[in-house]
């Protein structure tokens, strides 16, 4: 929990990097039968953690990209089966948690206040990457949940700043989730030439995020040259690894720490917390 606290019936809340595996993998049939299990088994056991729970929550997904920074803003957004190739029944996977357009528009006045155009959304949906984790973390769907979306130059300084930006929100008892893939290489999955690599880059990446504060911005902003940083995330395509850096930015003054890492599919998948 947060060294900070927030009123007293209101603890601050820590902020999260996970993983939110493939597609909708843990709701069909894998091959091996126990793929995603260690990692559902996470996912559904994080709400134990918390301090209390959560007022609202901030989710930062690796699949939603716009020009600016935006915000959905709807009071019942509708969800977006944003994968390809998957059973049927996947495609009718619910998850009815409300909108919360006040934060929503407080999102937005944090992100301005900082510098930083946004832009609210009221017909954005929510992704795959928010609603498969959230079915297991929160399976009741009763917190009401604001997507925010990535900037789409994929700018580390940009996605830092807009996590520094809404960390007060942190001490209204919001939880912020990062929701991508410390790992996200499609050509590397299932491929045993990526197993070592993406050890090496998991153990870099995973010093970033447990350093002193100062550090931890300076070595996420360069990023890309760390050790095999661009085989565990193509030039381009690091859309998945920078709901970290939004989550690294809330953080504030809080230490980081690894809360998972398993391989997966012969890569290294880690998730974090901050507080």
């Amino acid at each position: 929990m947060s060294s900070n606290t927030g009123s007293s019936s209101t603890p601050t809340q820590p902020v999260l990097f996970v993983p939110h595996g493939a597609g909708p993998c843990f709701f069909m049939e894998w091959n091996p039968k126990d793929t995603w299990q260690g990692m559902a088994h996470f996912l559904e056991n994080i709400s134990s953690t918390l301090p209390a729970r959560p007022t609202a929550i901030v989710m930062i997904s690796g699949h939603w990209q716009t020009p600016a920074f935006s915000i959905t803003a709807g009071e019942a957004p509708h969800l977006i089966y944003d994968y390809y190739g998957f059973p049927e029944h996947t495609y009718s996977l619910s998850y009815p948690a409300p909108g919360a357009p006040a934060l929503a528009k407080r999102v937005e006045e944090l992100l301005t206040h900082a510098g930083l155009a946004s832009q609210q959304d009221a017909k954005q949906g929510f992704d795959h990457g928010m609603f498969i984790p959230l079915k297991l973390m929160f399976p009741d769907a009763d917190i009401p949940v604001v997507q925010l979306s990535l900037r789409e130059d994929l700018d580390p300084a940009a996605h830092i700043a807009a996590g520094e930006a809404l960390a007060p929100l942190r001490d209204e008892g919001v939880l912020i989730i990062g929701s991508g893939m410390s790992f996200h290489n499609m050509r590397g999955y299932g491929d045993a030439r990526f197993t070592a690599p993406s050890e090496v880059f998991d153990t870099w990446l995973t010093h970033a995020v447990e350093a002193d504060p100062a550090e931890r911005r300076a070595k996420l902003t360069q990023w890309s040259h760390a050790p095999h940083a661009l085989s565990c995330h193509p030039a381009g395509e690091e859309e998945h690894l920078m709901p970290l850096l939004v989550a690294a930015g809330a953080a504030g003054q809080d230490a980081g720490h690894k809360v998972y890492s398993e391989q997966v599919l012969k890569t290294q998948l880690s998730a974090y917390r901050f507080g």
